[in-house]
């Protein structure tokens, strides 16, 4: 069965965004949307508007993850065909001090002609100071931008 365009976004998303941060925002449409709702628990900035603002601090965060993995991805598709709604698991390893990094996520992720128009993605804001200690460390750990 052939996967319809927006869970091949989604498939792409998830092959990319701990790999090659470059490729993953040619997902993005130029005037899309990137938000995380409880960034704001870590004093951190939540929402991102524009690729070149979203491109810029992804490539911050993500450079400071490696190896990532993405396990138990679940997807609910919904009765708008541009709209999807997934949860999944991820591990990776903090580059500063070699802790695992695991966090459950739940996203939903809009999409225009195959590009991403809007995505929101929500996670845990304790699994972050788990590694980083607390509120004050996590934004230089994770290199999230004020």
């Amino acid at each position: 069965m052939e996967q319809n365009p927006i869970a091949q976004v989604f498939a792409a998303h998830l092959a990319l965004i701990g790999t090659d941060v470059k490729a993953w925002s040619d997902l993005l449409a130029e005037d899309a949307i990137v938000e995380f709702p409880y960034a704001s628990a870590l004093g951190a900035i939540g929402r991102f508007e524009g690729k070149p603002a979203i491109y810029n601090h992804m490539k911050n965060t993500v450079a400071q993850l490696q190896n990532w993995v993405f396990t138990d991805v679940r997807e609910c598709q919904t009765l708008i065909q541009n709209v999807l709604f997934a949860e999944f698991h991820g591990e990776a390893v903090l580059v500063a001090t070699g802790q695992s990094y695991q966090q459950d996520y739940v996203v939903r992720l809009e999409t225009k002609h195959e590009k991403i128009i809007h995505y929101r993605e929500y996670w845990n804001p304790v699994a972050i100071l788990g590694i980083t200690g607390s509120r004050e460390t996590s934004r230089p750990a994770l290199e999230i931008k004020l």
